[in-house]
């Protein structure tokens, strides 16, 4: 058994709003025989006369068409109503985002970047994972993160890359150390002090790459991989990072 079309039923209500094959061919843009045999066919599909032809006088609705143009005017607008919010689904800005952050930016970037965000797209949700490059890196690759925040440093080529924001190194010295007060420090006048590194890639590698870039050895004192840990050493006078 042949299936109507939305084509089909397009036409017939055309034709019976119309009370024309002629008007109804040019409103739709299509030719007369077009209609004609269209709806031929869907009379066949139904097994019922659908249109009366008055010869020079157009057309009417059978009893039969009468019956079934309400669900065709439905389903049609549904049909409409489908296609409209596919267009949306595929413009409109919704659903979960899974983002990654290294664990030294997210507290540095990610509070005003989601609070933006948001605003701009309420219907996001975000899902935020903190992790070090090489566990971001995997879960990016592994299709368990969207989007990751890291640091551009020896980062694999085939990544994409979109650039936030350009950060300055800054040096965390205890209260009263007595480099504190000037606005700016050379790297020379830190090489004797007692360094607390912090211990995860790529940040180890990038301070380090600093001091062999000036020809210096940095005198570490402490390391670890925790933020806080490093903090606290150097609020208590271990040395600075």
């Amino acid at each position: 058994m042949n299936k109507y079309t939305l084509r089909q039923l397009q036409y017939l209500v055309a034709c019976i709003d119309n009370r024309s094959i002629a008007k109804a061919a040019k409103l739709m843009n299509v030719s007369q025989p077009t209609i004609s045999v269209a709806i031929s066919k869907l009379e066949a599909q139904f097994g019922v006369q659908l249109l009366l032809r008055h010869h020079s006088q157009g057309v009417s609705a059978t009893p039969s068409a009468n019956n079934i143009l309400p669900s065709a005017r439905s389903l049609l607008a549904h049909a409409e109503d489908l296609q409209r919010q596919a267009m949306l689904a595929g413009t409109a800005i919704a659903g979960d985002l899974r983002l990654g952050s290294f664990s030294t930016l997210a507290p540095l970037i990610l509070p005003g970047l989601i609070h933006a965000y948001t605003r701009t797209y309420p219907d996001v949700h975000i899902h935020i994972q903190e992790g070090t490059e090489e566990q971001l890196l995997k879960k990016l690759y592994d299709g368990q993160l969207d989007i990751a925040m890291l640091y551009d440093v020896g980062l694999p080529e085939d990544l994409r890359r979109v650039e936030l924001a350009l950060r300055r190194p800054y040096i965390a010295l205890p209260f009263g150390h007595h480099l504190a007060e000037f606005p700016a420090v050379r790297l020379s006048q830190l090489v004797d002090e007692p360094l607390i590194l912090l211990d995860i890639a790529p940040s180890r590698q990038f301070f380090l790459s600093l001091f062999e870039t000036a020809g210096l050895t940095p005198k570490i004192a402490h390391t670890s991989p925790s933020l806080e840990l490093v903090r606290g050493m150097v609020g208590h006078g271990l040395g600075y990072s």
